[in-house]
């Protein structure tokens, strides 16, 4: 196949082959590959660039490069986070792994495959990690490329592993040692109102916690137990991290529901939000809350269904303040392609620069997109519409739409007398008090004033 990125681009044409279609999606293989070595190329010259620029405004040596990471995470449209790897990846591949890198310009290795062997080599001297470029990289004396191309994933690795513990065994055993620091516990949304919660740990901590629940779930169903051997290992994890398995101690666990006041008092089935998860039925939260002891808080949405609030003279927001930007954005940040928590309430336009500390003027960020915006050159302001405008040192300009609550009511409405109640305590059929904090989202056009903090 002889055509150029534009015409694979445009699509095979109509009456194409088998042969030509797989040839065709072939090809784009490769394309998307060398498009991946041309970024990882584009970004460091940008790194580059930046710190020279920051340099020569006298910005310390220890903050230059600060904010590069973040812009290329908006020009990729991925996460901060992920912006720094594929910044760390670039660097590494274009000044320590040449030959892993040439493969890459040249369509018979993508940027996942690069990066297993960045990660493989990491605790290596620079001189050992170009040795395992070059024995695994490297195109034969006649121009053939090397085996690991057609490699499986995990075959890749374990070559990397075999190559990293035959040229340094100490190192090796060093970075298993220190992996332990990374241990922790993470959730993400799965679908039907479900989560993955999970953990990273030792080996040994990890084989004997799964053990532990297997060793649960056998007990039960040998005692004629009807679930299934999954479903009591998940019960058995959750039972016991809460202490709902007849421990004395009860815990008190808060998760925070927002929904239409309509959808609390059963009028409606507008979609309810829970905080770190995301949309949910509102027959599923009514159902939850009927479980659990219940705190109901009033908020106040406007005619467009976003919430409002109030604004305070303070520089730092009040907590109360925070608190509600924090529901308003979900809990996630607002940056663009950032799934990260929101870990710091922010003014948009700098107090400084006159921002007011306002719910219009104050978004919810993680920690690393709080520090970017600080870099030199960074600027941002409140759109009328409650979108958060950021323009980039390069003048590039991003625009995060207001947070998703145009489900929200938008007519007066009224709680339903003796259907809601502002506090209402239902024991649960379980030792453990889950307490559910339900946010109903009145309209504002209801309630005409500022509210004052």
């Amino acid at each position: 196949m002889n055509e150029t990125v534009d015409q694979l681009l445009a699509g095979p044409p109509l009456g194409a082959s088998e042969s030509e279609l797989v040839d065709w999606i072939s090809r784009l293989e490769e394309v998307k590959c060398t498009a991946e070595a041309v970024q990882a190329e584009a970004a460091v010259r940008l790194d580059e660039a930046t710190r020279v620029r920051q340099a020569e405004a006298g910005v310390p040596a220890r903050k230059l490069g600060e904010g590069v990471a973040s812009q290329i995470a908006l020009a990729r449209r991925v996460s901060p986070a992920k912006g720094a790897k594929l910044l760390g990846l670039a660097k590494i591949l274009l000044t320590e792994m040449p030959h892993t890198f040439a493969l890459m310009k040249a369509g018979l290795f993508s940027q996942w495959q690069a990066t297993i062997l960045a990660r493989e080599t990491a605790c290596l001297s620079l001189e050992d990690r170009r040795v395992i470029d070059f024995q695994l990289c490297a195109l034969g004396s006649d121009g053939e490329p090397p085996a690991v191309v057609t490699m499986g994933l995990r075959q890749l690795e374990n070559a990397a592993k075999k190559l990293a513990i035959t040229l340094d065994q100490e190192s090796v055993v060093a970075r298993a040692a220190n992996a332990e620091k990374d241990r922790r516990v993470s959730i993400r949304p799965a679908p039907d109102t479900m989560t993955w919660l999970g953990a990273l740990l030792p080996v040994k901590d990890g084989v004997a916690v799964y053990a532990a629940l297997d060793q649960a779930a056998k007990a039960a169903q040998a005692a004629g137990d009807e679930r299934t051997r999954g479903q009591v290992m998940a019960d058995t994890l959750v039972d016991r991290i809460t202490g709902r398995d007849g421990v004395d101690a009860k815990p008190r666990i808060e998760v925070k529901i927002v929904m239409t006041a309509e959808a609390l008092a059963a009028d409606s089935d507008q979609p309810a939000m829970v905080e770190g998860y995301g949309p949910v039925p509102a027959t599923w939260a009514r159902e939850a809350l009927t479980d659990a002891e219940v705190f109901v808080r009033r908020l106040f949405a406007d005619p467009a269904g976003q919430l409002v609030a109030m604004e305070s003279r303070s520089r730092k927001a009040p907590d109360s303040l925070a608190e509600f930007i924090k529901t308003r954005d979900g809990g996630i940040c607002r940056t663009n392609g950032c799934d990260a928590p929101n870990r710091n309430v922010d003014h948009a336009q700098r107090h400084a620069d006159g921002g007011t500390t306002s719910a219009q003027n104050l978004q919810g960020l993680c920690e690393r997109c709080n520090q970017a915006k600080e870099a030199l050159g960074w600027q941002a302001r409140p759109g009328p519409d409650g979108s958060i405008i950021t323009i980039t040192p390069t003048g590039h300009i991003y625009t995060s739409p207001p947070p998703a609550t145009r489900h929200l009511a938008t007519r007066p409405t009224a709680l339903v007398p003796g259907r809601v109640h502002a506090s209402r305590r239902t024991p649960r059929p379980r030792s453990c008090r889950v307490r559910f904090s339900a946010s109903a989202a009145l309209p504002y056009a209801a309630h005409p004033r500022t509210l004052a903090v």
